[in-house]
């Protein structure tokens, strides 16, 4: 897919003149850079001394030292996935080789690889996963966990290929700051889970390579962070890697600027990025994940360094963590919201262990439980090793400047426009009347204003579809972000936000919520009122309201303004069974060998057929993570608005 020059145009419509003028500055400066690259500040005496605590290691549970280990066999034997394509090569990775395309992305001047073009480079995610060196990370987890020197051999031997293949400035791993960002975090933990094995200071601090990659991805992350629309996760890493490296690597003259510099990006943006009530502004969820995980890696990097953290960083995050505890449902699930990629800020573990539970326990390990967090019973290694390093907050902040924490379950987010309407049953019930994303293209909001979803014990009955993909495949783009691909109210086919790419909106749906109560466990009703303005010329309202005693859940839809067409979806999560009939759909599942049911009755003013798997144009399909999708039942109803009349669903839960 290739980007025209409308796009341009239409995301130029967006930015402020500061903006601008930085970015006319980044050109100069790509122009000045391609024919004047300066040579590496001499290094000498380097040492590394941002190591593991005594007994850091010893604290890694048996159970997550195991998966993690056996994650790095199959990386050894050459096996992995990303989003959804099984490979075989990591023994001996091509670094520039998209497996899903079989193209290879050009060699060049990094600056003028066209790296949104597929049919030009291939799929960039699939090109830049590997290059994250996330896999090295595990690897050289193993080699700390086992003392096995083979983990280890490994690990250098694919930093030296990356480092040879590329150079300071060519090819597509130099173009998005993110990837640097990133990258720099992984090296830093590589150096350190390496450290006691013999060729850890040749690899690293004794070795110009290293020093000449590790300099250049700092000079490249100074000159061209994220800016106005775009500093959204983007900056966050950006940051995040710059401050890691420098405390970590501090070895050349600009290496204090960078890493104070790095510090103050990061507060700065981490507090832009979050809401007051610690949810991410960009109502994204796994965005929140790796903003979340990117802020406790940097503070980690400073507190190991004995620098200062600015004072904001630390409360955005115990914010960020309580929130996280807060929206979860009983299986410890965050919403389906938004985009989502697959990111992680920070890899240690292995296949299995739960990210989300993950977080949970560093922040209790780093900030405290409250006494209504849910219960992490999962173990990971990520956790005993990053709270090795982070000071307690208590300690860190001073209970001077101690966050007020809620000391009940928060269930209404009003600055992000979220309620959760709670039930017996483990009933769970998001509702969005929030913000059309973040800034001013919105880079990864969908069109799902007024949306809900749907849980019971954890599993989905009315779904968030997900995202699937970001390039290259046009049309699924723009069904996963669409209004149709989310549990609400189209009016005349269209959006309720206007696309102008796959990462621009350029007119956004104004919400707001009218009435939010989420109370109900008791046996009582809790009830969430919300309208939005994307329909010119008409306004739609939705009521919700879930009523314990009965385990029903109640959807009313009106619309004020003249007569329209109108398409009302439900998406049905991938384990439901639906047997339609009419205006009637008996909803079917099975968890934990127990068979469930529930009935939902749509309305009857609209016509109802259940769509699965089609493909011209997408419809009723459900992505489970990035790169991967599978057929899901939707139920669509068509017909016409009109002031008048209201539209009802009621979904009734078997006892």
């Amino acid at each position: 897919m290739s980007t025209s020059p409308g796009w341009y145009l239409r995301r130029l419509s967006r930015m402020g003149p500061r903006e601008v003028g930085g970015r006319v500055g980044d050109a100069v400066r790509r122009r000045h850079w391609r024919s004047a690259r300066p040579a590496t500040p001499a290094v000498s005496g380097a040492r590394f001394t941002a190591v593991l605590p005594a007994g850091a290691l010893d604290a890694v549970p048996p159970d997550a030292a195991k998966r993690l280990v056996a994650e790095a066999d199959r990386l050894m034997a050459g096996h992995v996935a990303y989003f959804g394509v099984v490979r075989d090569d990591l023994t001996d990775p091509d670094w520039w080789y998209d497996p899903r395309t079989g193209r290879r992305a050009p060699w060049g001047y990094a600056f003028d690889v066209p790296y949104r073009n597929e049919d030009a480079v291939g799929d960039i995610k699939q090109i830049w996963e590997p290059s994250r060196h996330q896999y090295l990370t595990q690897l050289a987890t193993a080699y700390a966990l086992t003392g096995d020197e083979r983990y280890a051999e490994r690990v250098a031997a694919h930093l030296r290929s990356w480092w040879t293949a590329n150079p300071p400035l060519r090819g597509v791993h130099w173009i998005s700051g993110i990837e640097l960002g990133i990258r720099l975090l992984s090296w830093v933990w590589i150096r350190r889970l390496l450290d006691g094995w013999p060729g850890a200071a040749g690899l690293f601090e004794d070795n110009p390579v290293a020093h000449e990659q590790i300099w250049h991805h700092q000079r490249w992350l100074a000159a061209f962070p994220s800016r106005g629309t775009s500093a959204n996760n983007h900056v966050i890493a950006e940051a995040a890697g710059q401050a890691a490296a420098a405390c970590a690597f501090g070895w050349f003259p600009d290496s204090a600027r960078w890493r104070d510099e790095a510090l103050r990006s990061l507060a700065r943006h981490l507090r832009a990025n979050t809401f007051p009530s610690g949810l991410n502004r960009e109502l994204a969820t796994e965005y929140h994940g790796l903003v979340l995980e990117l802020g406790l890696a940097a503070v980690a990097e400073a507190d190991a360094a004995g620098v200062p953290v600015p004072a904001p960083v630390r409360p955005v995050l115990l914010r960020m963590t309580d929130a996280l505890a807060a929206v979860v449902d009983n299986r410890l699930r965050p919403p389906r919201q938004g985009d989502a990629d697959d990111g992680h800020g920070l890899v240690l573990d292995g296949a299995g262990t739960d990210r989300w539970g993950s977080l949970l326990a560093t922040g209790e390990a780093v900030f405290g439980r409250l006494a209504w967090w849910p219960g992490v019973t999962g173990t990971d290694v990520r956790t005993p090793l990053l709270a090795a390093l982070v000071r307690p907050y208590a300690r860190a902040a001073g209970t001077a400047r101690a966050v007020a924490r809620p000391t009940a379950r928060p269930d209404h987010f009003a600055d992000a426009g979220m309620t959760l309407l709670r039930g017996p049953a483990e009933i769970w019930c998001r509702c969005d009347g929030g913000p059309h994303g973040f800034l001013g293209i919105a880079a990864h909001a969908h069109a799902d204003a007024l949306s809900v979803e749907v849980r019971h014990d954890g599993v989905d009955v009315l779904a968030d579809p997900g995202t699937f993909c970001y390039h290259g495949q046009p049309e699924w783009r723009r069904y996963f972000r669409s209004t149709l691909g989310h549990n609400t109210l189209q009016l005349d086919d269209a959006d309720q936000s206007v696309s102008g790419g796959p990462f621009l909106w350029t007119r956004h749906a104004r919400s707001r919520v009218l009435v939010a109560e989420p109370s109900g466990a008791d046996g009582g009703t809790a009830r969430w009122c919300a309208e939005h303005d994307g329909y010119r010329g008409s306004v739609h309202r939705r009521r919700v309201e879930l009523t314990a005693a009965r385990r029903e859940l109640r959807v009313v839809d009106e619309v004020r303004g003249p007569s329209r067409t109108a398409r009302l979806a439900f998406h049905l999560g991938p384990a439901i069974t639906a047997d339609l009939a009419g205006n009637r759909a008996v909803l079917t599942w099975a968890r934990d060998g127990e068979d469930r049911s529930a009935v939902l009755d749509l309305p009857g003013e609209l016509c109802w057929r259940a769509h699965r798997g089609a493909t011209d144009p997408p419809l009723g399909w459900y992505s489970p993570g990035f790169g991967r999708k599978e057929p899901a039942t939707t139920l669509v109803g068509t017909g016409f608005t009109d002031s008048a009349r209201e539209f009802t669903t009621v979904l009734r839960f078997g006892s």
